[in-house]
Formats: structure tokens, C-alpha cells, sequence
């Protein structure tokens, strides 16, 4: 991937991913309100508001995310699987990914239950979820900023390959092959 095509698709991932997690503070809110406002009306209004900032707003940050972020991964030096720090930011963005999909239907039911006849102010909520995906999402960036330390198995192996094709290019062109020749036998 050029310099270029590779900045855009970093800025892409991270304006996703920024965005993925305002989107989730500003559920949270509603969450909130909604579980502790003691109006009828206002209540129906925030879980409308969940559910339209779910389908509308997080799972499109959220499945544009991983797939960039993949991407952005994969066309950089980082690479996908070779340190654990993008393995553990791409297992936790798929988990809550999952988690997000799962849990859209239940905020849609309770949209749906809000706006009915019946008093709203006595649903649940969603706010375990919430919180847990806003920690989720803190740890993401906190892996993303920091870049802990750690190589798995497939980036040891990689890196090895690399320094070998290094050494193999400054030897001279008679003992790349690292067998003993007429010419080299005589040294």
C-alpha cells in the first residue's frame, strides 16, 4: 500500500473508531435518561433515540471499524496477527461488534415497548451493555495509542524471514545460496 492510500485509510479508521465511541457515549446518555427520568414522555423519547443511534449510527461505525481497521492492519508494517496488540484489538472490536448485533434487536424491542400505551418508565434499560461497550472501547484505544510490547509466534517468524532476506542481499552474489562452490573453495 503507498504512503498515501495508507494514510487515508488510517484516517478513516480512526475517524471511525472516534466516532464508534462518541456514538456510544452519547447512547449512554440516553441510557441514562431513559432509565432514570421519571417523565413518560421523555422516556419514550430516549429509547426512540437508542434505537435510532444504534441502527443508524454505532453498527455502521462499528462494521466499518473492523473492516478498515483489517485493512489499515493489513498495509502496514503492524501487520494483522503478528504483534499481540493488533490481535487484541481486532478479537475485542470483533467481540463488541458481535455484542453490538446481538443487542440491537433487544434495543429495538425496547423502543418498540416504550412507544406502546404502556408506561415505558419501568423497562430495563440496556446500561450494562452500554458501559461494557464503552470500556471495551477504552481499551481499544488505550492498546492503539500505547502499542504494549509483544510478538506472537507468526510475527517472530515473520521477522526472522526478514532479517534473513536482509543478510542474504549483503553477502556477494556468489555466496547467496549458502552452498560451498568451486570458486568459494578456493578462498
Amino acid at each position: 500500500m503507498s504512503p498515501s492510500i495508507r494514510k487515508v485509510v488510517l484516517t478513516t479508521h480512526v475517524a471511525t473508531s472516534v466516532g464508534w465511541l462518541g456514538a456510544v457515549l452519547a447512547y449512554l446518555g440516553l441510557d441514562i435518561t431513559a432509565t432514570s427520568s421519571q417523565v413518560s414522555n421523555t422516556v419514550r423519547g430516549a429509547y426512540s433515540a437508542m434505537e435510532v443511534t444504534v441502527v443508524y449510527v454505532i453498527v455502521p461505525l462499528a462494521l466499518a471499524s473492523v473492516i478498515i481497521g483489517i485493512v489499515n492492519a493489513l498495509g502496514t508494517p503492524w501487520g494483522l496477527f503478528r504483534h499481540y496488540w493488533v490481535l487484541v484489538k481486532l478479537l475485542l472490536t470483533v467481540l463488541a461488534t458481535t455484542v453490538l448485533l446481538v443487542e440491537t434487536s433487544t434495543v429495538s424491542h425496547l423502543a418498540q415497548a416504550a412507544t406502546s400505551d404502556a408506561d415505558p418508565r419501568g423497562l430495563p434499560g440496556t446500561m450494562p451493555h452500554s458501559v461494557g461497550g464503552l470500556v471495551v472501547l477504552l481499551i481499544i484505544m488505550v492498546l492503539s495509542v500505547f502499542k504494549p510490547r509483544g510478538v506472537t509466534r507468526y510475527g517472530w517468524r515473520k521477522q526472522d524471514e526478514q532479517r534473513r532476506s536482509k543478510r542474504d542481499l549483503r553477502r556477494p552474489p556468489g555466496r547467496r545460496t549458502g552452498s560451498v562452490g568451486f570458486a568459494e573453495s578456493i578462498d
